[in-house]
């Protein structure tokens, strides 16, 4: 009889090995994929005047399970004329989840997000927030012909609404800039096997292993797009020397071709080669590592003392009981 392992190591093989023809985003359900995927030959154009890249970052400072405080914040960061212009780490947040308090730090987001909507992963919700709210500013400040570079897609949390996702498309639209996501790891799949790496192979059996090269993947269901709101998927490898391609949302009204000849131009640098540079320094800026959580933590301790918490209510709502488990 075969052991789990061994029937999970089968299986995976089977996928990886033999996948069909169906497509998927595991997080997404309205999308229409192409029916067949066939890797184009790019190249390099000409980079943007204006360059503005967003990413978000999260945490957790003190976690009781049911009472949770997290951390969020977006970075922005301007090339202009080839040359950092900006890097702005973006505010702290610090917000209470669970308690009741949620709500309050959903409301705070200003985005009209449903009084309704699930709470689930709600630190998805805050990140992605302030992520899009640091988005649309930089659209407004963007010069036209520049490009909005976003992590991830164009599609945040399903509880931020369509409608201001839509908006902010709009204003691109009318300011002539281009919004652009790359996500730089992609639920993607092909047959239940990983999408980018198959087309990979394809891509450097079919164009050599040192081409650019980009495809067409998948486009916003019709009946699902919100104001001229709908995006168009593709993948695409933007750098000869780059080891992997990435997935790359576009508004559905941009040509694909020109647009990624100019993100091209952008993902140059020796140490990422294939992802645009100014995001890497966009995600280095919003990230949220363990030392910042653990200052946020000492400086609620201080509150704590001030307004008279003891210190036995505070280890027995925050000690990490398996950790300590784990230790003995």
């Amino acid at each position: 009889m075969p052991t789990s392992l061994e029937l999970t190591a089968d299986r995976l093989a089977a996928l990886l090995m033999g996948p069909g023809d169906a497509l998927l985003d595991q997080g997404r359900h309205d999308l229409e994929f192409e029916r067949q995927l066939v890797a184009r030959p790019l190249e390099r154009g000409s980079a943007p005047p204006d360059v503005w890249a967003i990413d978000g970052g999260q945490g957790t400072a003190l976690d009781a399970r049911c009472l949770q405080v997290v951390v969020t914040r977006a970075a922005r960061v301007r090339y202009a004329g080839g040359a950092c212009a900006l890097e702005e780490e973006g505010p702290l947040n610090v917000s209470l989840v669970g308690g009741g308090q949620t709500r309050a730090a959903v409301a705070a987001l200003d985005l009209g997000v449903a009084p309704d909507a699930g709470l689930e992963g709600v630190i998805n919700l805050l990140r992605d927030g302030a992520e899009w709210q640091a988005v649309r500013r930089s659209v407004e400040e963007c010069a036209p012909d520049g490009i909005v570079l976003v992590d991830g897609d164009l599609q945040p949390d399903w509880r931020v609404p369509s409608t201001f996702v839509a908006g902010v498309l709009a204003e691109a639209r009318a300011r002539q800039v281009t919004l652009v996501g790359v996500t730089k790891h992609s639920s993607l799949s092909r047959g239940g096997a990983p999408l980018m790496g198959m087309l990979e192979l394809d891509a450097a059996g079919r164009l050599g292993p040192d081409a650019m090269w980009w495809a067409p993947v998948a486009h916003t269901r019709p009946d699902l797009a919100v104001d001229g709101g709908g995006l168009q998927v593709v993948a695409a490898r933007l750098d000869p020397q780059a080891p992997f391609a990435f997935r790359v949302d576009l508004p559905a009204d941009v040509d694909a071709e020109p647009a990624l000849r100019r993100l091209s131009a952008l993902c140059d640098d020796a140490a990422f080669p294939g992802y645009p540079y100014p995001l890497t320094v966009a995600d280095r800026l919003a990230a949220c590592p363990r030392w910042l959580c653990d200052d946020v933590r000492s400086l609620i301790e201080e509150r704590f003392d001030l307004v008279g918490v003891p210190l036995e209510v505070r280890e027995r709502s925050f000690a990490d009981r398996h950790r300590l488990m784990e230790r003995s």
